[in-house]
C-alpha cells in the first residue's frame, strides 16, 4: 500500500533547556508542534523519578517518544493533528490542541528530547533539518531559572537545584544531539537559516 504524500516537512529543534527553543519558534511565526507537551503523565509507571519522588524531566524517558514520532509523521502527512496540552506544575496531560499547518512549507518541532526523534522522522521522508541550540550556558541558566520560577514549575528549590544540574550537564546535551545527528548552531545563526528556509522552493532543496 503506497505511503500518504508528504504535506510538509519538519525541523527538529534540541537544545538545553533554557536555551530558546521556543522563543526562536515562536519568532519565526512557522506551526509549531511542542514536543514537551509529550511527557508522560504523572500516573504512568513509565515515568521516571528524581531521589524526592518527583517526576524527572531531564530522563529521556520522561517523554513518550513514540506518540511524537507519530504525530510529527500526521502532521507533516496530513497537515493537521490534534496534539495534548500538558501542564509541568500538574506533571500531567489537561487537554488538547489542533496545530494546523495549513500552506506552510515546513513546521517547528521543537523540545529537549528532540535528538530522540531524528532517525525515525528522516526514515520517515519528513524530515528537512534537525538543529541543537548550543547558547552561553550561564545565559541559558538565568532564563531557565527566571522562566521556571515565573511559572511556579516546581518549588524554586528544586529549580535551583535542577538549575545547578542543568549547568553542568549542558555541554553532554548538545554533544549528545550531536551524536543523533542534529546540526549544533548558535541561536542567532540558527535563526538566520530557518528564516533562508521560508520560501517553499528552499524547503525542497534541503531534502
Amino acid at each position: 500500500m503506497p505511503s500518504s504524500p508528504v504535506h510538509a516537512r519538519a525541523v527538529l529543534l534540541a537544545g538545553p533547556s533554557g536555551s530558546g527553543k521556543s522563543h526562536l519558534a515562536a519568532h519565526l511565526g512557522w506551526p509549531v508542534l511542542r514536543l514537551d507537551d509529550f511527557y508522560r503523565d504523572d500516573d504512568d509507571p513509565l515515568l521516571p523519578r528524581d531521589a524526592t519522588g518527583l517526576a524527572d524531566w531531564d530522563a529521556p524517558d520522561s517523554w513518550d517518544t513514540a506518540a511524537a514520532v507519530a504525530a510529527v509523521v500526521e502532521l507533516a502527512r496530513t497537515g493537521r493533528v490534534e496534539a495534548p496540552t500538558y501542564s509541568l506544575s500538574e506533571s500531567r496531560r489537561t487537554g488538547c490542541h489542533a496545530v494546523v499547518l495549513g500552506d506552510a512549507p515546513a513546521f517547528i518541532a521543537e523540545g529537549l528530547f528532540a535528538d530522540r526523534l531524528v532517525e525515525e522522522c528522516r526514515a520517515a521522508g519528513v524530515l528537512v533539518d534537525a538543529i541543537v541550540l548550543s547558547p552561553n550556558a550561564l545565559v541559558t541558566f538565568a532564563r531557565r531559572f527566571v522562566r521556571d520560577v515565573a511559572e511556579a514549575r516546581k518549588p524554586v528549590p528544586v529549580l535551583a537545584r535542577r538549575g545547578l544540574r542543568l549547568l553542568r550537564e549542558q555541554p553532554d546535551v548538545v554533544r549528545r544531539c550531536a551524536r543523533a545527528g542534529m546540526r549544533v548552531v548558535g541561536p542567532k545563526r540558527a535563526r538566520a537559516e530557518l528564516e533562508a528556509l521560508e520560501a517553499p522552493a528552499a524547503v525542497q532543496a534541503a531534502l
